[in-house]
């Protein structure tokens, strides 16, 4: 399995069940992030809260590899509010130590048009 799929597979299985197994299982015990919107230092603990806060409200497509190194990750994947017609395109950084995810920082940026016209997918296909 890849990386990007491991990543995946960790966070879906939030998003279904509330299972942190295979999350805990590729985070480095020293992960920290910088949290996007509030620029404050977070722990894993802190981001799974708001990961599990914020999923409710999306649907998510599945990662797709932009870029992978020795200790670095980066993906990319689009998202859409279940509520409403907003579409993001998010980008996120990963670094690796002792195999495991040291830090990440996501980016995200909303798009003027649904990323889904024109694709041979749709939302439904992931929700």
């Amino acid at each position: 399995m890849t990386r990007t799929e491991a990543f995946e597979k960790a966070w879906r299985l939030v998003a279904k069940e509330k299972d942190y197994s295979l999350v805990d299982e590729i985070y480095h015990p020293d992960y920290k992030a910088v949290g996007s919107i509030t620029g404050i230092e977070v722990n894993l603990a802190a981001d799974k809260e708001a990961y599990l806060a914020l999923v409710e409200h999306l649907i998510v497509t599945p990662a797709k590899t932009v870029y992978e190194g020795k200790d670095f990750l980066r993906i990319e994947r689009y998202s859409k509010y279940r509520e409403a017609d907003i579409f993001m395109s998010g980008t996120t950084s990963i670094t690796y130590k002792d195999g495991k995810i040291i830090t990440q920082e996501s980016i995200g940026e909303e798009l003027d048009y649904d990323p889904s016209e024109g694709q041979d997918w749709s939302w439904e296909d992931y929700e």
